[in-house]
């Protein structure tokens, strides 16, 4: 049997890496990358930092396993915590978000399934943050990235619940 794909390869000292103190993102394979298969990124939060606001995917399946600390996430109308070693996979169309715990800091790596060039999605989060990109720019970049955000209430109150 041959294989006409190629692996997609990112060592180490090739991943770029985005973000601040609290939040870095290490953008490890793009849909390019793996002719369309996945889109990866390993993500670093400092405890109870905010990682994703509450958004869905039209496209793709997303994949969260967490290698240390522990998560928040928003999955439909649940909120649940999953430690390191555990993982969850949310289905397209279903409205989720992220972040550390109140009491712990969390490295994971996400997987879309199937992948969705994402990295340009990325650098205008970094860019916003910065100060270099608009608010109005991320909004209509949706469709693009397929990153639509959504009103969760619930989310919110549960994030600010534990914040002094």
């Amino acid at each position: 049997m041959t294989n006409t794909r190629d692996i997609a390869l990112c060592l180490p000292e090739d991943a770029e890496t985005l973000g601040t103190d609290t939040v870095q993102m290490r953008l490890l394979t793009d849909a390019n990358a793996s002719d369309g298969a996945v889109s990866t990124l390993e993500v670093t939060m400092t405890q109870g930092a905010d990682g994703a606001a509450p958004h869905f995917h039209t496209q793709s399946d997303e994949l969260f396993y967490v290698a240390d600390g522990e998560l928040q996430v928003m999955a439909g109308d649940r909120i649940l915590t999953v430690a390191a070693g555990g993982s969850l996979v949310v289905p397209r169309q279903m409205p989720h978000a992220f972040g550390a715990t109140p009491d712990s800091g969390a490295r994971l790596l996400i997987a879309l399934m199937p992948g969705v060039q994402r990295f340009e999605y990325f650098r205008l989060l970094d860019r916003l943050i910065r100060g270099e990109a608009t608010y109005d720019e991320l909004v209509s970049a949706q469709e693009e990235f397929d990153n639509h955000f959504v009103d969760a209430p619930a989310w919110w109150a549960e994030r600010n619940a534990h914040r002094s």
